[in-house]
């Protein structure tokens, strides 16, 4: 294993209490919806915290392929966000402390920083780690938003998995991290929230609700929701006036429609693959343009 010293800093080395769980919800490649993103920026937004950890994004980020954001005043440079990853210490609503990490997926020595956390949950205690992201997927929006759950056990995974077959997937930092625990004998859980694959690149309220849910109800957490429901609800009130206002998109959400009841009708558990349904791009401009306004704000707060 890989030598992560000089990767992080402890800031904070105040205890925690307990064998805490772990929450890992980064931004990175496969999250769809925004979905791991909402979930960390909603906890720490919600629920008292404090950093424990900082790691040194400058040794794991890659700023050309994701570039911070910079404010320009007129005539000089006036404010630079920085990318932060970093090990929170946060209490839910009960009061019970847990670990949340948060921030941008590594760009780069994976396996570096998966020895990192795996030495910190054991610094930490940790009983269990948790994951929590979106990927996309051929459904539609008017159905029940699906979830997909795994783990290092089949004895911790409560949710009936719809995927029968092997599937070929781009890897994660954080599938890499679950898998290195499993191979240490530890558990982990990832939820994965399964977003209507035409609104992917917009923030989606709706399936960072239903992971929210997901890792309270399963771990025993209490994490409020706030304000996510009535954001749920009028995002989808958008999306379904522009789909009335364009036949295009009406027949793609129709044709969605029809592939997912006929998959449930007939008793299967398995949802369609892409290509077994219309692709995002016969969607057209128009949903792009949808897309666009969503991610300015129009309609959410991220």
């Amino acid at each position: 294993m890989l030598d992560p010293e000089g990767l992080y800093e402890i800031v904070d080395d105040a205890p925690v209490a307990g064998a805490p769980v772990l929450v890992h919800a980064l931004e990175g490649f496969i999250d769809a919806g925004h979905a791991g993103m909402g979930v960390s920026q909603h906890l720490l937004k919600a629920l008292e915290h404090r950093v424990l950890v900082r790691f040194d994004v400058d040794q794991l980020h890659d700023y050309r392929a994701r570039r911070p954001q910079v404010t320009f005043a007129q005539d000089h440079f006036e404010s630079y966000d920085p990318p932060e990853l970093a090990l929170h210490a946060v209490r839910d609503d009960a009061g019970e402390e847990f670990l949340l990490l948060a921030g941008p997926e590594p760009d780069m020595q994976w396996e570096r920083f998966v020895a990192a956390v795996l030495g910190l949950i054991d610094h930490y205690h940790v009983r269990l780690a948790v994951g929590a992201h979106g990927v996309p997927m051929t459904v539609p929006h008017t159905r029940p938003l699906g979830m997909t759950m795994h783990a290092t056990r089949s004895e911790l995974v409560t949710v009936e998995n719809p995927w029968k077959d092997e599937l070929r997937l781009p890897a994660s930092a954080s599938v890499v991290l679950e898998m290195r625990l499993g191979d240490q004998g530890k558990d982990a859980v990832g939820y994965v929230a399964h977003v209507p694959h035409y609104l992917a690149d917009a923030r989606y309220p709706d399936a960072i609700l239903a992971l929210l849910r997901a890792v309270g109800d399963g771990v025993g957490l209490r994490l409020p929701v706030g304000d996510l429901p009535e954001e749920a609800e009028k995002v989808r009130e958008m999306v379904q006036k522009q789909v009335q206002e364009s036949p295009e998109i009406t027949g793609v959400v129709h044709a969605l429609e029809a592939s997912y009841d006929a998959y449930h009708a007939n008793g299967r558990n398995s949802l369609p693959m892409l290509g077994e349904v219309p692709s995002s791009d016969e969607i057209g401009a128009e949903v792009e343009n949808f897309l666009a306004r969503l991610q300015e704000g129009d309609g959410s707060e991220g």
